[in-house]
């Protein structure tokens, strides 16, 4: 019986794979098994950072908020505590959106959260 080969399958494996490796430098993007080895570990990093971005993303906004808050004269651990205490409900992203681009609106919620 005759080999069979399944070369339209094996071709486009091998195309998806180059097709992602656009964009490379050197042999990573015209040499399968180079490229094949580049693309996947983009792909460990790319899902490793995915998480990542959300961890630095919060400590930017923590920074913000402890700006903002310093030049009120509280610390950011006091200024999030009485947030809380007082039954605000807005998330760290909006206060340091407010803190960054709206300084009056922020001042109002320090003035809220001293009272």
């Amino acid at each position: 019986m005759p080999r069979s080969v399944n070369s339209v399958a094996s071709r486009a494996r091998r195309k998806k794979i180059l097709k992602a490796a656009k964009g490379y430098y050197g042999r990573r993007k015209n040499v399968y098994t180079v490229a094949k080895n580049a693309v996947e570990k983009g792909m460990v990093y790319a899902y490793r950072d995915r998480k990542t971005k959300k961890r630095n993303f919060r400590s930017l906004w923590i920074q913000r908020i402890n700006a903002g808050a310093r030049m009120h004269g509280m610390s950011y651990s006091e200024f999030m505590g009485k947030v809380n205490a007082k039954g605000i409900t807005l998330n760290r992203k909006v206060l340091a959106d407010l803190a960054m681009n709206h300084p009056e609106a922020f001042k109002a919620i320090v003035d809220q959260v001293k009272k």
